[in-house]
């Protein structure tokens, strides 16, 4: 058997396990306007497809489908096997609402009710 195999085979491959990573990730990066499909996620950052991804580096929105995930400040590290790798400067969770500066009671109302009468 040999380790040889021709490069139309190769690249043959390289397409086939590229368009399986973009089918089975929900994971997508907003640029303003632009959005990029992500290709693999670790704790440390993201690859993109390198023929598709710009050189990013700022401040990009992560979203899983239609949800955001992450505020992240970003920076491109490197490029390896086709894809271009960033790194995480600072990755905030996304929340729907303002944090509490203070601590809530267990057991305060939940709202207020006036009387009809009143």
């Amino acid at each position: 058997m040999t380790d040889y195999l021709p490069k139309e085979v190769l690249e043959g491959l390289e397409a086939a396990r590229k368009a399986d990573l973009k089918k089975k990730s929900r994971l997508r990066v907003r640029v303003g306007e632009d959005m990029y499909r992500v290709l693999r996620f670790w704790d440390g950052g993201f690859a993109l497809d390198a023929e598709n991804a710009p050189n990013l580096r700022g401040l990009v929105d992560l979203y899983n489908g239609g949800a955001h995930l992450y505020q992240c400040l970003i920076v491109a590290t490197a490029e390896e096997d086709g894809q271009m790798l960033y790194e995480f400067k600072r990755n905030t969770a996304a929340v729907d609402r303002a944090p509490l500066d203070f601590v809530r009671d267990e057991n305060a109302p939940a709202g207020l009710l006036e009387r009809p009468d009143a």
